[in-house]
Order: structure tokens, then sequence, then C-alpha cells
């Protein structure tokens, strides 16, 4: 027990036993030299109640015995009563020691109980400032939501990751930002939820990002409470779409390599032949001239080679997914560039044949080409929208680019001034057919338009690829 509500110290305890002491030697001594018509006993009542306060409840006892005594013992009042008044004056004096002992016996567990409190309270403030300061400087974005989605915590990251430089988190609602986590929260309003997802999130400047979230839920007395741990995760997905795109060029410089084998092959016959028609003087009845037509033929057919469609590699695709995943990789690079990305497309489209991971690398690929097209624009912007167009969607990636030069040249391989080895247009046109899809160059007064075009899936074995 703390010592500010244990007993009095020595020497207060002393001070007060004397003078209730001398309180019962003045009333003792008044009472027997005045000898009063009315009895001044009950002044008694004082030296007990301080007795009763500082001694044990056996003291208090003996303390009101002592003060009944000496009441009767100089009391002028008739002795044929005086039995009777020293019962009752006992049992006063007993009961007013004993009421005085326990009321400060209550006080005392009080104060005690006040200070224990005080040091729960004290310990909890210090644990509650210990987390505040943990989640302050977490390098992860948390936040607090009640059942109805409205943000009750957020600290600085979290700030920065859904609203940076916008205004605080507090009282806002996390539909705004994350409407994954409010449906997840309204969706099971009685069910303790400890899990995690990857979400599409969007900031307050509108801006898509993919987020990683690990939340629980849990109760309180004022409701429902839903915490949640927010990662950006788009610098991820953007270095491993960039890394699967590099991947995938390799892998067709690998087959283009064999290719320009075979033409450096047949290019070695063209110069046999051509030595040997140096030597004749009439060609039009030449064998090796006919030959070399028929080479150069050949050549032909071998730089114009390209995949056939393999419609055993598609998948019924629905479209949404994809373009939000597209959506977080290009907005944050987009919006670097000072590049305005417009996207109109539709809530709900109809189910595709396609392959998800090479339509995503075909949209990059595109994207890439237009933000290099745009670095010297005045205007730079890149709509990106869907139609349904007969049995096919088609998606549309149109910029404000410089144009293209010789749009008959485009999906040829190594092209000269094209950039890296010039296989991207002519990969992703292969990509498209492989799964019977087309990528195909519109185009325009100003700027550049490539539309990709996917064929409609009849969902015959009712598998969907998000």
């Amino acid at each position: 027990m703390n010592a500010r509500v244990a007993l009095p110290g020595i020497a207060n305890r002393k001070t007060f036993l004397v003078l209730a002491a001398l309180l019962v030697v003045a009333i003792a001594a008044t009472d027997w030299l005045t000898k009063p018509y009315i009895s001044i006993g009950f002044l008694y009542l004082f030296p007990i109640m301080i007795a009763g306060g500082l001694l044990s409840r056996t003291q208090t006892v003996v303390v009101a015995l002592v003060c009944a005594v000496l009441q009767e013992a100089f009391s002028n009042l008739p002795e044929n009563e005086a039995i009777a008044r020293l019962i009752f004056s006992s049992t006063g004096f007993v009961a007013t020691g004993l009421l005085v002992a326990e009321l400060v016996r209550n006080r005392r567990t009080a104060l005690a109980h006040v200070v224990e409190l005080e040091d729960q309270v004290k310990r909890r403030q210090d644990a509650e400032e210990q987390v505040r300061i943990l989640v302050e400087s977490s390098p992860a974005a948390i936040v607090v939501v009640d059942s109805t989605g409205t943000i009750l915590l957020a600290n600085a990251a979290a700030q920065e990751v859904l609203a940076p430089g916008g205004a605080p988190l507090p009282g806002e609602s996390i539909s705004g930002y994350l409407p994954s986590l409010q449906a997840a929260m309204q969706t099971h309003p009685s069910r303790f939820l400890r899990t995690a997802m990857q979400c599409r999130g969007q900031r307050a400047n509108h801006e898509a990002f993919l987020a990683g979230v690990w939340f629980s839920t849990y109760e309180t007395i004022a409701g429902p409470r839903l915490a949640a741990i927010i990662v950006d995760l788009s610098e991820d997905l953007r270095s491993r779409e960039d890394l699967s795109f590099d991947h995938l060029l390799k892998h067709a410089r690998i087959v283009m390599s064999a290719l320009a084998h075979e033409i450096r092959n047949l290019t070695g016959a063209v110069q046999v032949v051509q030595k040997n028609l140096s030597r004749v003087k009439e060609l039009e009845h030449n064998d090796d001239f006919r030959a070399l037509s028929t080479l150069t033929r050949s050549l032909e057919n071998v730089a114009a080679l390209e995949l056939g469609p393999s419609p055993a590699s598609a998948n019924t695709v629905e479209l949404t997914p994809v373009l939000d995943e597209l959506r977080v990789l290009l907005d944050a690079a987009y919006r670097e560039s000072g590049i305005d990305v417009q996207w109109r497309i539709s809530e709900s489209l109809p189910l595709v044949r396609a392959d998800p991971y090479g339509l995503v690398q075909v949209f990059l690929n595109l994207a890439k080409n237009s933000q290099r097209a745009m670095q010297t624009t005045p205007t730079k912007r890149l709509t990106v929208s869907a139609a349904a167009e007969g049995n096919s969607i088609v998606l549309r990636l149109e910029d404000t680019g410089v144009g293209i030069a010789s749009p008959e040249d485009l999906f040829r391989p190594f092209q000269r001034n094209a950039a890296a080895a010039g296989l991207g247009l002519y990969v992703s046109r292969a990509m498209m057919r492989s799964f019977g899809g087309e990528l195909r160059y519109e185009p325009r007064p100003e700027g550049c338009c490539f539309a990709v075009v996917l064929p409609l899936s009849s969902v015959v074995d009712g598998t969907v690829n998000a």
C-alpha cells in the first residue's frame, strides 16, 4: 500500500493520542469538580472518535469502556439507575468508536484503490503513448475504421500513401481509397477477420495503385473496429512486369537470331548465284538467274515470317481485372512524365479469349512506345478505350505523339531507328495472333492509334481467368 494512505506517522499518532488522553482527563476533572446538574459525559465521544481513527478495534473498545466508567463515576445522577446508564453509555461509546474506526478503514481502502487506479491509468497512458509512437513511426500505412467505414486513426505513412498533401484522413470514408476494405467490413460485420488481400486502391488525387492489405477486426464498447496495414505494391508490380517483358524479348531475340541465321544462309547462296551470273551475258534464259529470283522470294517469305494463331493457349478472361492492373502500372509512371491518361472503359465488359499475361505485356509495350513518342510533344495525352465490334472487343490506345512515319514497316523486325532490337511490335502482334487476336495500326491525322482486337468467349467450360 502507498505510504500516503497508511497509518499516520509515529509522531503525529502520538500527538493525537496524547490529545485524546488530555481530553478524557479534562472532561473527568470538570465532571468531578463542578458536579453539574446535567452530566457532561457525552463529551467523551470526542476522544473516543480520535481513538477510533488511530487505534485497533480492541483498543477502541477499551477506551470506550473506560470513558463510560469515568462518566458514571463522576456523575451526580441517581445511583439506582447507574447500571442502566453504564450499559447504555458503554454501548453508545463502543458503537461510536467502532463506527469511526470503520469509516477510517473504508477511507484508507478507498484512497489505496484510488492510488492503484492512478498507477494503472499512468501505466496505460505510457503503453498507449508507446503504441502511438510505434504507429506514427511505422513505415507501413496503418488505419483504423469503424463499422460505417469512417477512418478513426491514420498514421503519417497512411496519409502519404492515401492522401499525400491532402486533408487529414480521420473522418473520411475508407470507401474512397480502398473500397474492398469497406466491403469486407460490411459483408462480415459480426465475424472476427484476420487475413490479407491485394486490391486496387485510389489516392485522393484519383491515382490508382496496387495495395497489399493486412487487416483484422475486433470489438470495442463503441462497436466493431477494423485495423489495417497498407503497403503500396505498385512499384513492385511495375518492376515485375518490366522484367517479364524483358525476358519475353530475350526469348524473342533467340527466335529471331535463328531466323537471321537462316536469312544469312540464303544470303550466302544469293551471293554465290550472283557470282555465277556475273559471268553470263544473257540472263533471261539462265537457270541461275531463275534460282536467284526464287531465293529472293524465299528471303522475303522468311523476313515476313510470323507466328500463327494458337487458340489452345487462350483462356476465358475477364477484362476488368486485367485493365485494373494495367491502370495501376500506367497511372503513376505517366503522371511523373506529365502525361494525362484518360480511361474510357465500361464497368461491365464481356468475356474474351486471351492470355492474360501476354495481354498485359502487349499493353505495356504499346504504352511505352506512346510514352517515348510524346516526350517532345506539347500535348501529352493517352486515351484508352474499349468497344464491342461484331464478335470482338477492340481496345484502342491513342496518343498525341509524333506519329508514325512509315506505317507499312511497323510490324517488321529489326527495323532501323527502332528502340532496342526493334522487336516490340513484331512480338506483340505475334503474341496476339497466338491466341486468336490481332494487333493493328489505325492511322490518325495526328498522333498514333493501335487497336488490340480480342475475340469474344463463348464460355464453354465455365472457367474464367481474372
